[in-house]
């Protein structure tokens, strides 16, 4: 798989602060400088599904906005961010240049209809209760409201209520729906039993997810990273070590 076919999206889950946002895209920048890749920046500016409702969800809209704009300006790099309702989507595709349908979202037909008006590119990321067959659904909607360049995610289904598993046959269904499918390496490593009010998980699943979505087909990477992530105030079990991103995208591309 070389650079110019790969999709790669990184960064924190959520953003925690204007420092981690720095630490995060310098890095980006220095990978994407080293492998000649492009890297899209991805953080949150509001968790709207947290487990607990004391959990942190980030700065809100506007401030969120405001620091993946000065990240945007800062390190030249193209940004991603989900939207949880309609009414977002206009402003945040004054900022992003991919705007993401959450997975328990991708039904929602106006919050994909709103997405799509913007003419931004839109990454539709699987709910865990559908099959990769069944995002065509999805699609048409943003298709007919007159989205051009369409992603899926693959993030793994619901398995009883304390796991998800991977049926890496979605890919494949889901390149016949879009030409970029993009597994999200690190949701997929979760176990949601929300045990204490968090979503638990295991990160050092992380790089087998990625490599058998590659034989699978997969034309694009979703990794979230933090230098810290059992620090980090979302997804803390499930983010991926900084530091180990660049050896992990080296793997990728041979």
């Amino acid at each position: 798989m070389s650079q110019k076919k790969i999709t790669l999206i990184a960064g924190p889950c959520v953003i925690e602060s204007a420092e981690l946002l720095d630490v995060v895209a310098q890095q980006l920048v220095d990978i994407n400088s080293r492998l000649g890749t492009d890297i899209i920046f991805k953080a949150s500016f509001d968790k709207a599904n947290r487990t607990s409702i004391h959990s942190f969800r980030g700065p809100g809209l506007q401030k969120g906005l405001q620091m993946l704009a000065d990240i945007k300006a800062r390190y030249g790099l193209r940004i991603l961010t989900d939207i949880h309702e309609a009414w977002q989507a206009r402003e945040t595709a004054e900022v992003c240049d991919v705007l993401q349908i959450p997975a328990f979202l991708c039904r929602q037909t106006d919050l994909l209809v709103a997405a799509a008006q913007t003419g931004k590119t839109i990454n539709i990321k699987k709910a865990q209760f559908l099959s990769g067959r069944d995002m065509q659904y999805p699609v048409e909607k943003a298709r007919e409201a007159g989205a051009t360049d369409i992603w899926l995610t693959e993030r793994g289904n619901m398995m009883g209520y304390g796991n998800l598993v991977v049926d890496f046959r979605n890919i494949c269904d889901m390149l016949e729906i879009v030409p970029t499918v993009i597994m999200d390496c690190t949701h997929s490593v979760q176990r949601p039993d929300a045990q204490g009010g968090k979503t638990g998980g295991d990160r050092r699943f992380v790089p087998s997810m990625a490599m058998a979505a590659k034989a699978f087909g997969a034309t694009g990477f979703f990794f979230e990273v933090h230098p810290n992530p059992d620090q980090g105030l979302s997804d803390a079990a499930n983010m991926l070590e900084l530091n180990r991103l660049e050896g992990l995208i080296k793997q990728l591309l041979q």
